[in-house]
């Protein structure tokens, strides 16, 4: 029987599943499962889901006088929501799962500090190892500075929302564990400005990722790579080899149905012997070249609005879902 894409894929890469529908996750044995919150606001409005939702909320009543229209009784049962789907996908898949800060908290160095620390203090009370926890956190400075200290702790982070070399230089230079530049966002602005589409290795946002992990290779970087956000399965093929990826349902059931051959495409050797000068980025340095980035500095705030949005639209139905369980 021939050898699916996926199957192929798996031999040099690490796939890990892109959805917070943990019953999807299943058919396509992922090492790892990441989550965001536009994916666990999907997940969370699904009939399937709603005793999570029901728990999260009786579990915050029984523990807090605050209000669900409150900031801290909102905060707290969201914090249970991300945890419980968390701890929910971890029994379908051996590795880790990512939960996400609150994008607010995206210039907040203390808040996210504290934010993750909370949630990982959440895993370990219901019996999960924070090994098998990576916090998102997006790649601005405030985040990166967040991440250095949290790594530090032993509490380590996936920085997502990047779209530049120097947020990925920033990351490895903070020893982070895993970056997740986002492939097909990319590819969608450079469409949007050209007028034009990309395929194979020309695509923009393949390019990107391309260059990190040669950089982070040739430069002796521990930092992973987790090419994320595809827009079709022609990029996931051009970054065969890339550490991990992180790959949604509909495409991973794409990878599924192909016995097509399949060709690694990134190699740690070889990129270890590339011509590739260090470079450093202090905080002056990194702003500086974020923002001569037209590309990445619209992208990494596009991002962080949307996830933000999500975040209050997920609020919003938590406190409904309160005053109707009453």
């Amino acid at each position: 029987m021939a050898t699916t894409q996926l199957d192929q894929l798996k031999a040099f890469t690490t796939v890990v599943a892109d959805t917070g529908d943990f019953a999807s996750i299943k058919q396509y044995a992922p090492q790892d499962a990441t989550t965001n919150p536009s994916l666990i606001l999907k997940a969370a409005s699904m009939p399937d889901y709603a005793w999570l939702v029901e728990k999260a909320i009786a579990d915050s009543r029984s523990s807090t006088a605050s209000a669900a229209t409150s900031a801290e009784g909102l905060s707290e049962t969201i914090d249970r929501l991300l945890v419980l789907f968390g701890c929910e996908i971890l029994k379908s898949v051996p590795g880790r799962v990512s939960t996400e800060v609150d994008a607010r908290l995206s210039f907040d160095t203390a808040g996210t500090i504290a934010k993750a620390r909370e949630l990982i203090a959440r895993y370990e009370q219901a019996g999960i190892a924070r090994e098998r926890i990576l916090i998102k956190i997006a790649s601005t400075w405030e985040g990166i500075k967040a991440a250095e200290q949290l790594e530090k702790e032993g509490i380590h982070c996936n920085l997502t929302l990047l779209f530049s070399f120097a947020q990925a230089v920033a990351c490895a230079e903070a020893r982070v564990q895993l970056i997740s530049p986002f492939v097909g966002r990319i590819l969608d602005w450079h469409k949007k400005a050209t007028g034009r589409d990309y395929i194979g290795a020309e695509d923009p946002g393949v390019r990107s990722v391309t260059e990190i992990y040669t950089y982070y290779k040739r430069h002796g970087y521990a930092t992973e790579v987790m090419g994320a956000s595809f827009r079709n399965t022609g990029e996931i093929l051009e970054l065969a080899g890339c550490d991990l990826l992180t790959i949604a349902p509909a495409l991973l059931a794409e990878l599924q149905s192909s016995t097509a051959p399949l060709v690694r495409k990134l190699d740690p050797s070889a990129a270890a012997k590339a011509e590739v000068a260090k470079v450093n980025f202090d905080e002056k340095g990194f702003r500086y070249a974020l923002n001569e980035d037209a590309m990445a500095t619209e992208k990494t705030a596009e991002g962080i609005r949307a996830f933000a949005a999500d975040i209050v639209k997920l609020e919003q139905m938590i406190a409904t879902r309160w005053a109707a369980l009453k």
